[in-house]
């Protein structure tokens, strides 16, 4: 079998806005919202064979780049037997190395490609993905989503969810006091996450004393508190609370995961399905994460449905799952983009049985959203203060107002 041709679906994510963020409402009855901003691309690869088979695959790390990356890639994909994945994810990462190292961008380019390879030996084999990859550990995965407010916390609740995240676009403007209502809305037996990942981000020592005050309510964890590239910071909290820490999404690849995992950094990795390096690199991070007994937790909040699906398959394979981020409620044409949708109940997702990743996206609905934008638009200038307390759009910053960033009382 030979690799005969590559071909790209971008898509905008929803109609283009003005790219200010969009308040967070409550699903309705079928459990989605209209309400998505306007900057979100997803990008899907589709690779053909001589066999007649088909693979699909989604990248992300910035789409409307990818996509000409995916062109210029493909001329190295042309007669390749596909069922060779390790072999032709090498040859891409030396064939890319000449513009340097690319990180997401290079990662999501060979997540795309890798995922689609993997769909068509499943495929070619008649099994689906998780069976190549050792067989299945569990037939569902938990999934989480994220409340920010009472009204969509006890929609997640009534839905079935275990798990809940309290998060910002470019933070949480209190962070304490929404854990504290969140704790006392929905009790123990909910687990609650927190994101305050900026820009932007904490200093190190306000990320200490945001772990320390947030340790009485038993988080799951806390992600992404200071920059990603802080890695001794990293250390500084890691020392300094008991709050289980979570990272990782904003790299690729187990070079970009290593000093994570391998200092011990982190209690919950996050390797981003759609710019990890795909299937086969994010296989490795889960190994790499099983010796040092840290969990595995996708990160998935900007990406389409292919990549849930590839990360669905992972999980049902690997030991340190933990569970899945999963946007049912950002956009209702998530459900119109992916053939079949993925089986939700009780707050998990059923592991899919059928060859391959066992789906496909619908072109004709992904022709009617053609890509508008695909970067952040600021939504005030630079010279004013915004309303997490900094200012605007800076990559760090010491937070003011700190009595209520810090503060669990009332409002």
């Amino acid at each position: 079998m030979k690799i005969t041709g590559v071909r790209t679906l971008l898509m905008q994510a929803a109609p283009a806005s003005s790219g200010k963020p969009t308040k967070q409402v409550a699903p309705a009855a079928d459990g989605v919202t209209s309400k998505l901003p306007g900057t979100r691309n997803w990008l899907f690869v589709k690779i053909e064979t001589d066999a007649g088979i088909v693979g699909i695959g989604e990248c992300s790390g910035w789409p409307r780049v990818l996509e000409r990356a995916i062109e210029d890639l493909s001329v190295l994909l042309i007669g390749e037997d596909p069922t060779h994945i390790e072999r032709i994810a090498q040859k891409l990462q030396v064939a890319m190395m000449g513009h340097g190292m690319l990180g997401t961008v290079g990662g999501g380019a060979l997540t795309g490609i890798d995922i689609a390879l993997w769909d068509i030996k499943g495929k070619a084999l008649g099994t689906p993905i998780w069976n190549l990859l050792g067989g299945k550990v569990r037939d569902r995965v938990q999934i989480y989503t994220h409340a920010n407010n009472r009204e969509f916390a006890f929609s997640a609740k009534a839905r079935g969810f275990k798990a809940i995240k309290c998060s910002g676009g470019n933070g949480l403007l209190d962070p304490v006091r929404k854990v504290a209502q969140m704790r006392d809305l929905l009790g123990d037996e909910i687990d609650i996450a927190v994101d305050v990942h900026g820009p932007p981000w904490l200093t190190p020592q306000d990320a200490v004393q945001l772990a320390r005050a947030l340790e009485p309510y038993n988080i799951l964890w806390l992600e992404d508190p200071i920059a990603p590239d802080n890695i001794e910071g990293y250390q500084r909290l890691r020392d300094a609370s008991s709050v289980p820490l979570a990272a990782g999404e904003r790299v690729t690849g187990i070079f970009g995961e290593r000093e994570l995992i391998e200092r011990d950094l982190v209690d919950v990795i996050q390797p981003d399905a759609g710019r990890a390096g795909g299937i086969t690199q994010m296989k490795k991070i889960a190994a790499m994460a099983e010796a040092h007994h840290i969990m595995v937790a996708p990160h998935s909040g900007s990406l389409g449905p292919v990549a849930e699906y590839a990360a669905l398959h992972l999980m049902a394979s690997i030991p340190n799952a933990l569970m899945l981020e999963r946007m049912e409620d950002d956009w209702p044409g998530r459900r119109q983009t992916i053939l079949p949708h993925p089986e939700q109940e009780n707050g998990f997702l059923t592991v899919p049985d059928a060859p391959g990743l066992g789906c496909d996206v619908d072109e004709a609905f992904v022709a009617e959203y053609p890509s508008q934008g695909n970067v952040s638009v600021p939504s005030k200038p630079m010279d004013e203060r915004d309303e997490i307390g900094g200012e605007g759009r800076l990559y760090v910053q010491t937070r003011i107002k700190r009595a209520k960033f810090f503060s669990a009382g009332d409002e």
